[in-house]
């Protein structure tokens, strides 16, 4: 059994998820956290940042990572749902919006085409032209 309110002691190798670990331990020893604070941060923000003020504060640390660390996008992990989810929509993102941070409109439906990507050839169809083609040229091939 390890003392909780001591630095956190070196731990045996594990054959479990390494990344998220990685990341939490080296966190921990960076901030010299002890047991019972790093259970408290992992417990409350599941190893992630967290965020914890008025809309206008939570924009302001988003916008703060976007631009001085060249964040592309944020996962949210409200700690109560749907409530946490809809208050995050109903409040952050428009302040966002309001700072140009976040879009106020799309493109179209779907996240290809958002992004710009072609729509992939359908192989069905693909196949029923290459058929085709080759049912014509065995037809000409033949005459």
């Amino acid at each position: 059994m390890y003392p909780l309110d001591e630095p956190l002691p070196e731990l045996a190798e594990h054959d479990g998820a390494k990344g998220r670990t990685e990341v939490i331990l080296r966190t921990a020893r960076r901030d010299n956290l002890t047991l019972r604070q790093l259970y408290l941060q992992v417990a409350v923000a599941r190893g992630h940042n967290v965020i914890i003020g008025t809309p206008s504060q939570v924009a302001d640390e988003m916008e703060a990572w976007f631009e001085g660390y060249g964040a592309d996008g944020f996962n949210i992990l409200p700690p109560v749902f749907p409530t946490g989810l809809e208050e995050f929509v109903e409040l952050v993102v428009p302040e966002l919006q309001r700072r140009g941070l976040f879009r106020t409109e799309y493109e179209g439906r779907t996240l290809r085409h958002h992004i710009g990507l072609p729509y992939p050839e359908h192989r069905s169809a693909a196949s029923s032209i290459e058929s085709a083609e080759f049912a014509a040229n065995e037809d000409i091939a033949a005459a």
